[in-house]
C-alpha cells in the first residue's frame, strides 16, 4: 500500500536571535506560502502535521485551512539545536558549520545537536506516521536540516550538496511501500 509524505519546508522568515520558536514569515514568505496551498489543495491530503515552531505550521496554515484539516505539531520535527544560546556563531560561519554538521554525523557545536541525535529524534516521527496512516497523504511542515535529515535516512545521496540546494519554501513527494522510500519527486517550482 502506498503512503506519500509531502516535505513542506517552510517560507522565508527573517532571522532573530532568541525566537526560534516565534518566528514569523517574511512578507514574501507569505505569498509563496500560498502558492504551497495552492500545489498540494488538489492532492488529496488526508492529514498535516508540522513542526511546533510557527514558520513551519504558517506555511502549511492556509492548506489546512482550505482542506478543513487540523495541524497536528510534534515537538521532534522542530529545527536542530545549533548550539547552545550562549555559543554565538557568526553569520559567516553559520554555513560552514553546517556543512560540518553534514560532513561528521557526530559533530555538533556546545549544546548543539549533531546530524545523528537529530536524526535519531525525527525519524521515529516518520516511522509513526507511515505505520499508523498506511495508504494516506500526509503534509509535513518541517526545515531545512531536518527535512534534510529525515530523507537522509531513507536515502544517503540527501546530504549537504542537496541541503544547499533547498528553497524556503520547497516541497519533496515521496512515496513509500511500507516504510521503504521508492520514489522522490520535488513539487516546488521556483
Amino acid at each position: 500500500m502506498l503512503t506519500t509524505i509531502y516535505m513542506v519546508r517552510h517560507a522565508e522568515s527573517p532571522y532573530t536571535a532568541g525566537e526560534e520558536r516565534i518566528r514569523g514569515l517574511s512578507p514574501d514568505g507569505e505569498l509563496k506560502s500560498r502558492q504551497v496551498t495552492e500545489l498540494l489543495q488538489d492532492e488529496g491530503i488526508d492529514m498535516i502535521v508540522s513542526s511546533p515552531y510557527a514558520r513551519a505550521m504558517l506555511t502549511v496554515e492556509g492548506l489546512a485551512g482550505k482542506l478543513n484539516l487540523p495541524i497536528e505539531t510534534y515537538e521532534d520535527l522542530r529545527e536542530r539545536q545549533f548550539a547552545d544560546d550562549s555559543y554565538l556563531i557568526r553569520d559567516e560561519q553559520f554555513m560552514t558549520q553546517v556543512q560540518n554538521m553534514f560532513s561528521d554525523p557526530e559533530y555538533a557545536l556546545p549544546g548543539g545537536e549533531s546530524s545523528k541525535v537529530c536524526q535519531q529524534r525525527a525519524v521515529p516521527v516518520m516511522f509513526e506516521l507511515l505505520e499508523q496512516h498506511r495508504g494516506k497523504k500526509i503534509v509535513i511542515g518541517t526545515h531545512g536540516n531536518v527535512m534534510t535529515l529525515m530523507m537522509n535516512y531513507f536515502d544517503p545521496d540527501y546530504g549537504w550538496d542537496f541541503f544547499i540546494e533547498t528553497k524556503k519554501p520547497d516541497i519533496y513527494k515521496m512515496e513509500f511501500q511500507g516504510t521503504r522510500l521508492t520514489q522522490v519527486t520535488r513539487l516546488w517550482k521556483d
